[in-house]
């Protein structure tokens, strides 16, 4: 389902610095959402896993630090999908596909990442799971499966009906409940629970690649 989940295309600009909002600043399809929550630059970068085919990742790099956000905070990697794209998955029946995802990341920020899948055809219904950067700045493969939604079917058009959230940080007001590891109702402080805080220094920075999305 994923474009560009090599990070090869950059029509826009190949680095972007002083990010402090939210746009489609360089990698096409690739949405940097920041409220409030730190400076970065955001490039695409020849550091790629070795020997698994890849020319190309995207790096966020934090150039001011954020170490106490404010609840209301986030800071995250969006894709956007659209309805039309998406009918075989099958949302909304009783045979509805699971999703698997896989990515390569890096990062010197070690700890708990959350990936979020956000409906926003059906009120904002979503899921979230984490994965867990082990080795500071060391390419790791992460595989994460998430369940079919047996509720709320999606727009059969070309406006965005899920979207894919890669978590780097945020505040209470999305981290302080449990996290929603099935399908559900929007509830802000289940989103990101457990979320590192990639604005807590500017030694921070992460690499992604190779991101894939596939029933």
């Amino acid at each position: 389902i994923i474009i560009n989940g090599d990070m090869s295309i950059a029509q826009r600009s190949t680095s972007v610095a002083s990010i402090t909002a939210t746009g489609y600043y360089t990698l096409d399809r690739w949405n940097f959402v920041d409220s409030n929550l730190g400076t970065f630059t955001m490039s695409q970068d020849t550091d790629v896993p070795t020997g698994q085919g890849f020319s190309k990742s995207l790096k966020v790099d934090c150039t001011t630090a954020d170490a106490s956000p404010s609840g209301a905070d986030y800071l995250f990697l969006q894709k956007k999908f659209e309805g039309q794209n998406l009918q075989y998955i099958k949302k909304g029946t009783a045979s509805a596909e699971s999703l698997t995802l896989s990515f390569w990341v890096k990062s010197v920020k070690t700890g708990t990442y959350i990936v979020q899948i956000e409906d926003v055809d059906n009120s904002s219904r979503f899921i979230s799971k984490s994965y867990t950067i082990d080795s500071a700045s060391t390419w790791e493969k992460k595989t994460i499966t998430f369940a079919g939604d047996t509720t709320g079917s999606l727009g059969n058009d070309n406006t965005s009906s899920l979207e894919l959230n890669f978590w780097l940080g945020a505040g209470t007001d999305r981290t302080s409940g449990t996290l929603q590891t099935s399908w559900g109702s929007y509830t802000a402080s289940n989103v990101a629970v457990g979320q590192v805080n990639l604005a807590d220094s500017t030694d921070n920075n992460i690499w992604i690649t190779g991101v894939q999305l596939e029933a």
